[in-house]
């Protein structure tokens, strides 16, 4: 069975196909820059083979037009004709309270997703032009919808509620919904088969340190609590975004810059966390080389990011009455070995027993970097969102829930 993946942001397309159930990858790729100038596409097979592509791309159905051209082109193909398409697995932000797992692609739930869409509206919108584009183009061909806040929704009632009156919560949905959870669940899972543990028995703290960042408790195979809330802005301080912040200090800023809602949504959203305290760049590999050269801004940042995980670190072992395992993964967690260490330094009173010689470079691999008789067990596991977002396709449509 060949499944396309589709992973749309509102500029973006990642895309890859895969052989299920082998769960092989013919291809991969991105559509890049939809709508803007510079707009292209970068496309390679399992056998290496990589194609660029350059040309104007006006939008989401246009950029999935070209990515199914390119798997059926004679001379670059993965595919002898659309008709070996069997399913369609997209990733989906947010499924709001509705949605607790991975579903098929009703009518229904194109109604509910377009109803939650304030609720990730930089998200939500572009996620469901790829639903609605793959209806247009491959009308008899099924599609599942994998949420990003799926797995969180085993948090208990005392995690997910806000402090504040409850009728918001019944009238709104204002609560804590948590994402990247179908990372997390997959880096949970792949470290207890990396240890040959049992994941109900294991506290586990998943971090998934990127340009967006959020950490999670995982007990006994469980979600129970997660740093990003009822938006992606809440939890550890990320590449642009500010993280947990006095909601006071917010309006102390709005009322003193005479700004409105949405630019302080803007401000907290696209011009804050690593890029505004540096003021060099939401990257952190520039901004450790600023550091280097004794920008105290860039350091300060740097130093920043690490302790506020660490402190999540601590909060979540505390909330599972200890943790077992200490998973790290996205592009700073699988890439970064000196905010690894930053991070882990000073945790051995949990039971730590860090390698930080094997740590030192380490970059995207499979690895256990804690020493042997450690209590806690460190490891690096890169992420496989789209892995999992086949495999969800795949038990969709072969239970016959499409």
């Amino acid at each position: 069975m060949k499944i396309v993946v589709l992973n749309c942001g509102s500029s973006s397309i990642k895309y890859q196909l895969f052989e299920m159930p082998q769960v092989e990858v013919l291809a991969k790729g991105l559509v890049d820059k939809i709508g803007l100038k510079g707009a292209m596409i970068k496309h390679e097979r399992n056998d290496g083979r990589v194609l660029k592509v350059e040309g104007e791309i006006l939008d989401h159905k246009a950029g999935i037009e070209y990515l199914l051209g390119i798997l059926t082109d004679p001379e670059h193909r993965s595919l002898k004709s659309l008709q070996e398409i069997d399913a369609v697995g997209h990733r989906v932000v947010h499924g709001a309270e509705e949605f607790s797992g991975s579903v098929a692609i009703t009518p229904e739930v194109i109604k509910a997703l377009e109803q939650s869409s304030d609720l990730a509206p930089l998200h939500n919108p572009p996620n469901l032009k790829g639903i609605y584009a793959m209806q247009q183009l491959l009308p008899s061909v099924p599609q599942a919808g994998v949420f990003d806040t799926a797995f969180h929704q085993t948090m208990p009632e005392y995690s997910y509620l806000y402090g504040i009156p409850f009728s918001l919560y019944e009238k709104y949905k204002i609560r804590r919904y948590g994402f990247h959870g179908t990372s997390h669940k997959y880096v949970s899972a792949r470290a207890c088969e990396i240890l040959g543990e049992d994941i109900t028995k294991q506290k586990i703290v998943t971090c998934h340190l990127g340009n967006g960042a959020s950490m999670a408790a995982v007990k006994y195979g469980k979600s129970i609590d997660t740093s990003m809330g009822m938006t992606p802005i809440e939890g550890v301080m990320m590449g642009t975004r500010c993280g947990d912040l006095d909601v006071g200090a917010l309006f102390h800023i709005m009322n003193k810059e005479n700004i409105t809602a949405k630019i302080a949504n803007t401000l907290v959203n696209k011009f804050s966390g690593v890029l505004g305290v540096s003021g060099i760049s939401s990257d952190m590999r520039d901004v450790e080389l600023a550091a280097e050269k004794g920008n105290h801004r860039a350091a300060v940042a740097y130093q920043m990011y690490a302790y506020r995980v660490k402190k999540y670190v601590g909060a979540y072992a505390a909330a599972m009455g200890g943790v077992d395992i200490i998973v790290f993964t996205g592009g700073i967690g699988e890439n970064d070995s000196i905010t690894r260490a930053n991070v882990i330094e000073g945790l051995e009173f949990l039971g730590v027993d860090f390698d930080f010689e094997l740590n030192k470079g380490l970059r995207g691999k499979e690895v256990v970097l804690s020493k042997p008789g450690s209590k806690v067990k460190v490891l690096v596991i890169p992420t496989n969102e789209e892995m999992m977002i086949a495999k969800d396709t795949y038990t969709i449509v072969t239970e016959g829930k499409i």
